[in-house]
Formats: structure tokens, C-alpha cells, sequence
């Protein structure tokens, strides 16, 4: 299955994915009604685990195919955005962690860490990403593959550990 193949049956199929979303804030609205004030212990600080990763995810993949399609496809016109696969993904990320943040400190939060690094690493990929695209690597033909592996992956090492000291 291609990941166009997946978007066509989404499309196909739009109350599963209005459901999942709805299903997850609907979710996180009753914890912090029924946990107020207790959001950061044992059951409800997993629970809250789970909401996240599982409306995260898909947010942090939509937000990075609309960077991806703006910055190398030149995405053409905002109007072509598909609303059920690009937008609400994004749309329900903000709305449940806006929601478990009322009731909640991520900090409180069982790997709430994890997806910041992994928005980071998303983020500097896409950094070293554009500026190698409009480097224009052809000049650089005589260098082997491996090599510029290792420049890459050096650079991304690099960014990561500078972002880290930045940020702490």
C-alpha cells in the first residue's frame, strides 16, 4: 500500500478518521473532568500517555508532509489542501493537548519528551534537508555516497547537540 493508496481510502472512509480524532478528545475531556486535579498520578498521567502519542503521531506526520510539500513539491495553492488528511490531523493535535493541558503538566507526562525530541529531529532532518536541496550537490559529484552519509548524518548529530544545549 502506497501512502497515496492509504489517503485515498481515508478519503473513502472519512468517519473513521473524524471518529479516531473525536474519540481522542472526547477521551481527554472526560479524564480531566473525572481526574480534575489528579491528572498527574499513576492511572491518569498513563492514560494521558496514550492520548497524546496516539493524536500526536498523526499531527506530527501530517505537520511534516504540509512542510515537506511546501518546501520541496512547491505544494501549489493553499485551497488544494485535503482537509480530512492534512488539516484536521493538525486541527485535533492542538485541541486534545490544549485539553490534557489544562488538567496536566507534560512535564508529568510518561514520555512527553520522546515526541519533542523526535519534532526536533523531524524539524533539523527537513533544516539539513532544504539546505542541501538548494546547495545543489551536483559540484560535489566526485564525493563518494558514504561519505556524504557521514557529512549528513554529522551535521544532524551536530544541530541535535546544539539544539539540546540551546534548549537546556
Amino acid at each position: 500500500m502506497t501512502l497515496r493508496e492509504l489517503f485515498d481510502y481515508l478519503n473513502a472512509n472519512p468517519i473513521t478518521v473524524v471518529g479516531y480524532f473525536l474519540l481522542l478528545f472526547v477521551t481527554a475531556l472526560l479524564a480531566g473532568i473525572m481526574g480534575r486535579g489528579e491528572g498527574h498520578l499513576s492511572p491518569w498521567k498513563y492514560l494521558y500517555s496514550a492520548i497524546i502519542y496516539l493524536v500526536c503521531v498523526p499531527g506530527i506526520f501530517a505537520t511534516a508532509l504540509a512542510v515537506y510539500l511546501f518546501l520541496f513539491e512547491q505544494g501549489g495553492s493553499i485551497f488544494n489542501l485535503n482537509l480530512l488528511t492534512q488539516v484536521l490531523p493538525i486541527g485535533a493535535m492542538l485541541g486534545t493537548l490544549a485539553v490534557v493541558r489544562r488538567n496536566v503538566e507534560f512535564g508529568y507526562i510518561p514520555g512527553f519528551g520522546k515526541l519533542t525530541d523526535l519534532i526536533m529531529t523531524i524539524v533539523t532532518v527537513f533544516v539539513l534537508m532544504y539546505f542541501l536541496n538548494r546547495l545543489h550537490l551536483v559540484a560535489w559529484v566526485y564525493v563518494p555516497v558514504q561519505w556524504l552519509i557521514l557529512i549528513v548524518a554529522a551535521l544532524l548529530l551536530i544541530v541535535r547537540f546544539g539544539l539540546k544545549r540551546l534548549t537546556s
